[in-house]
């Protein structure tokens, strides 16, 4: 299921990271949903969601890091 809003994400998401990785984790979602809507697209037998939260979390992680006081800081 698609994200149309910030507000729509995963507790996890939205109280753990900036406003500007949530906006990142939300395109990044949006667009893995629609690459893969066919299994065939993923790795053995991750659900469309599952690929699209990996895909995601990975976007964040290029412009982002955990830091030592466990917030995410700009890269």
């Amino acid at each position: 299921m698609p994200y149309k809003t910030r507000e729509e994400l995963p507790e996890s998401v939205k109280s753990h990271t900036p406003s500007h990785a949530q906006v990142i984790y939300k395109d990044a979602f949006n667009s893995a949903w629609e690459q893969y809507e066919n299994s065939s697209e993923r790795r053995g037998d991750e659900s469309r969601e599952e690929a699209s939260h990996r895909v995601a979390w990975a976007a964040v992680k290029k412009s982002y890091q955990k830091g030592e006081d466990g917030r995410w800081h700009r890269r």
